[in-house]
């Protein structure tokens, strides 16, 4: 696991502010044979200070988390783009609680609020970097 400041690749100020809006994050992690993209799955996505981060609705149990974390490569679709991506796995509770109220935020009004924000949610916690 590597600490999200190792990062080297890091997106733009307006790809960020772009992401922030948008509610069309499809992830598609590598299946085994790391050149082939899983199904695209629909999933919420937050920006906190700089940094794209998505979370799996259950949990370390989800299909696409289990292939991001294994291949740690795929691509997302976001604010109408495609982008080939890296993930990296979180694991601060003060990150994670930042990462708690941006949801919050951003998803105020959805009835799935409270199971993104829960423990099993929360341990599946990924940045989402450019390659």
């Amino acid at each position: 696991m590597r600490n999200r400041d190792e990062t080297i690749a890091h997106w733009q100020a307006q790809q960020l502010t772009n992401f922030s809006d948008a509610d069309d994050f499809r992830v598609s992690p590598f299946y085994d044979d790391g050149k082939t993209y899983g199904t695209p799955t629909w999933i919420w996505s937050v920006v906190v200070d700089g940094h794209l981060y998505i979370r799996a609705w259950n949990g370390l149990n989800s299909r696409w988390h289990r292939s991001a974390v294994q291949q740690r490569a795929g691509r997302m679709y976001l604010a109408g783009a495609n982008y080939e991506v890296g993930f990296v796995e979180i694991d601060s509770a003060d990150l994670n609680n930042q990462i708690d109220q941006a949801y919050q935020k951003k998803y105020a009004n959805s009835l799935y609020l409270d199971s993104m924000i829960q423990q099993r949610a929360r341990v599946s916690t990924l940045e989402v970097v450019p390659r």
